[in-house]
C-alpha cells in the first residue's frame, strides 16, 4: 500500500469518527461497545474459538491457569475457558430475550394504561404495584421455586418481576404525550384509538424505554445468574455463568473456578451499563449539548 493510500485510509477513518455523535466518542462508550461486541462475537463463534469441549472431563482436575488451559480446570477436569465461552451462548441470548419480552409486555400494558385510563389504568397499575410490593430477588426466587428449577423457569421468573418497571415508565411517558396537539389532531382526523396509540404516541416514547432496556440488561443478567447460583436456574452440566460461580464456591481455595465466570458477568454488566449511559446522553438534548461544549 502506498503512502497516499494509507493517508487516505487514515483520513477516511477520522471522517467516520467525526460523523459519530459526540456522546459515542467518549471513552466509556468505546469501552462498552468493544466489550459488548467482543462478547457477542464470542457467543456466536464459541464452537470455533473454544480450545476444548466444554463438557469433556479429560483434563487434570483443578489445574491452575497455564498453557493448554488458560483459565484452569474445574473439579471435574473441564476447561474453564471453553465453558466461559459456551456460557456466553447461554447467558447473553437469554438475557437479551428476557429484556425484549419485558419491554414488549410492560411497554404494551403501560401504553394501554396511560392512553385509555380509567379501569384499564387502575387494573394494570394495581397489578404492577402488587409486584413492586415484594423484593425483586425474593419474588423471583419464589416464582422459580414454584415452577421448578430450570433455566426456562428462571427466565420466566425474572420476566414476572421485570415487566412492571417498563409499564410504569411507559405509562408516565404516554400520559405526557397523549394530550399533545399532534395526537389530538390525529383523533380529530378520524384516527382510531389504537392507530393513534401506534402511530402518534409510541414512536415518541421509545427513546427513554430503550435507554431503560439497555441499562436493564446488566440487572437481568445478574438476576438470572443469581437464580442459577442458588440452584434455581441452569442445571449441571450446562455451562452457565451463575452455575459455574456456584461450583467454584465448593472449591474456594481454587480461586480460578469462580473468578473467571464472575469476571465474564462483570464485564457484560459493565458493557451494557456504559452503553445505556451513552444512549441516554445521546438522546437527551441538554446532556448531548453539554458533552459537545466540553469537547470543544
Amino acid at each position: 500500500m502506498t503512502g497516499d493510500a494509507k493517508a487516505d485510509g487514515v483520513l477516511a477513518r477520522k471522517g467516520l469518527i467525526r460523523r459519530l455523535p459526540e456522546a459515542w466518542r467518549q471513552p466509556l462508550a468505546v469501552v462498552g461497545a468493544v466489550l459488548a461486541v467482543g462478547w457477542l462475537v464470542v457467543a456466536l463463534a464459541a464452537p470455533l474459538l473454544a480450545p476444548h469441549d466444554p463438557l469433556a472431563q479429560d483434563l487434570p482436575r483443578l489445574a491452575a491457569p497455564g498453557p493448554g488451559h488458560w483459565f484452569g480446570t474445574d473439579q471435574l477436569g473441564r476447561d474453564i475457558l471453553s465453558r466461559v465461552m459456551y456460557g456466553a451462548r447461554v447467558s447473553i441470548p437469554l438475557t437479551l430475550l428476557l429484556v425484549a419480552l419485558s419491554v414488549l409486555i410492560g411497554g404494551l400494558l403501560g401504553a394501554c394504561a396511560g392512553y385509555f385510563g380509567r379501569w384499564v389504568d387502575e387494573t394494570i397499575m394495581r397489578l404492577a404495584d402488587l409486584v413492586f410490593a415484594f423484593p425483586t430477588v425474593i419474588l423471583a426466587m419464589v416464582v422459580a421455586a414454584a415452577l421448578g428449577a430450570s433455566l426456562a423457569n428462571a427466565v420466566l421468573a425474572v420476566l414476572v418481576v421485570a415487566w412492571p418497571a417498563y409499564a410504569r415508565v411507559t405509562r408516565g411517558l404516554v400520559l405526557g404525550v397523549r394530550g399533545r396537539e399532534f395526537v389530538l389532531s390525529g383523533r380529530l382526523l378520524g384516527f382510531s384509538a389504537w392507530r393513534s396509540l401506534r402511530v402518534d404516541v409510541l414512536p415518541n416514547v421509545t427513546g427513554p424505554v430503550l435507554v431503560l432496556a439497555t441499562l436493564d440488561i446488566g440487572t437481568a443478567l445478574l438476576l438470572l445468574s443469581g437464580l442459577s447460583f442458588l440452584g434455581l436456574g441452569a442445571k449441571p452440566p450446562s455451562p452457565e455463568w451463575g452455575a459455574m460461580v456456584a461450583s467454584g464456591v465448593e472449591v474456594f481455595d481454587s480461586w480460578w473456578v469462580a473468578t473467571f465466570p464472575g469476571l465474564a458477568i462483570l464485564t457484560v454488566v459493565l458493557a451494557f451499563n456504559f452503553l445505556g449511559d451513552t444512549l441516554r446522553d445521546a438522546l437527551d438534548p441538554r446532556t448531548a449539548r453539554a458533552i459537545k461544549e466540553r469537547a470543544l
